[in-house]
């Protein structure tokens, strides 16, 4: 299993690349990173190439995977894709870089679940009964399948949701104290209190 940290967005509303937020002593980024390697995996990034050259400034470039634009996906599958490419036969830990709250408790606990159940796709978190994409564990099988129906043109729409429809996820539900780690932030208004 190889652990991504998404950092792809193009942070429009927030008129500022969220992974490289700096309110604290680290970046985002590496924020989410540090939450990831408590797992004893490596830890990849994942970006567009117009953030490449600064991420390098954090980041090691070995780490740093860019987004495969022969691939006609975008957002975040186009990352978790991407990173597929380059390690096929691994499942891919994901968590998005907007979720500073993560805490890594709720990692372990997707790791144990991913193993616990092993007959599914995807582990991931519902809140509301709604998917929360955006920390879950894909498993190579699945990303292959998912690669294929784009490929072939099949894939219809590009959002988590929809490709989530396409395979067999493991949910896990949150607890209403849990809630709060899943937040994301998306503009500066929304960082106050943090």
């Amino acid at each position: 299993m190889v652990a991504l940290v998404l950092c792809g967005g193009q942070s429009t509303r927030m008129g500022t690349d969220k992974g490289l937020l700096q309110p604290n002593a680290k970046t985002w980024a590496a924020t989410a990173a540090d939450i990831l390697t408590e797992q004893n995996l490596p830890v990849q990034f994942s970006v567009n190439k117009n953030q490449l050259d600064y991420y390098k400034q954090f980041f090691s470039a070995t780490n740093l995977i860019v987004d495969d634009e022969t691939l006609a996906v975008h957002g975040p599958l186009l990352g978790l894709l991407s990173v597929h490419l380059r390690y096929p036969n691994k499942s891919i830990l994901a968590l998005a870089c907007d979720m500073p709250l993560m805490e890594s408790s709720l990692i372990k606990e997707l790791m144990t679940a991913s193993q616990q159940y092993e007959n599914f796709d995807a582990w991931l978190y519902k809140n509301n009964n709604q998917p929360e994409p955006l920390c879950a564990i894909y498993s190579a099988q699945a990303l292959a399948a998912i690669l294929q129906l784009v490929k072939a043109g099949k894939l219809y729409k590009y959002s988590m949701k929809f490709m989530l429809e396409q395979i067999n996820p493991f949910y896990i539900p949150i607890q209403e104290a849990q809630e709060k780690c899943f937040r994301n932030f998306n503009s500066h208004a929304e960082l106050n209190g943090l």
